[in-house]
C-alpha cells in the first residue's frame, strides 16, 4: 500500500523489503511505537504509524505523531480511514496525550479535507531537510 499512490511510487519500493523488515523490528521493540494494520477476510486492507513523544512544551505533555496512514486503494472513501483515524485518537487519549499531530503532503489536498473533517486544524507549517 505504501506504493499504491503517485507519491508512494515516487519513494517507497517493494524490491528490496529489508529496509523494511529492520524499521518494523526497531519499532517493535519501542513501547513507544505501533504499527497499526487492518484486516479483513485475512487481507491487509490499512495500516497506520502510531507514535508517542514525551516533550519538555505544553507543560511536558505528551503528543501522538500519525504517520504512514494507508487504506487499500480499492476500498478508499468507504469509511475505513476515519474508523482508523478515530481509533488512534482514542488510543492516545487513552495513552494520556494531549494532542493529536500529522503531517499530510502539500500536494494532498483530498487527504487534508478528510483530516479537517475529522478535526484537525492546519495549524502549523511544516519543513524536512532530505539526506
Amino acid at each position: 500500500m505504501l506504493v499504491d499512490d503517485p507519491l508512494g511510487a515516487t519513494r517507497e519500493s517493494p524490491d528490496d523489503l529489508t529496509p523494511y523488515h529492520d524499521a518494523l523490528a526497531d519499532i517493535a521493540g519501542d513501547p513507544n511505537q505501533r504499527v497499526v494494520v487492518a484486516v479483513r477476510d485475512g487481507e491487509v486492507i490499512g495500516t497506520l504509524q502510531l507514535t508517542y513523544m514525551r516533550g519538555l512544551g505544553r507543560r511536558g505533555a505528551t503528543r501522538a505523531q500519525i504517520e504512514a496512514v494507508r487504506v487499500r486503494s480499492d476500498l478508499r472513501s468507504a469509511g475505513l480511514g476515519s474508523a482508523m483515524i478515530r481509533w488512534a485518537i482514542e488510543e492516545s487519549r487513552a495513552r494520556g496525550c494531549t494532542l493529536v499531530q500529522l503531517t499530510s503532503d502539500a500536494s494532498r489536498e483530498g487527504a487534508h479535507r478528510f483530516y479537517e473533517r475529522l478535526g484537525f486544524t492546519a495549524s502549523h507549517v511544516g519543513f524536512k531537510l532530505s539526506f
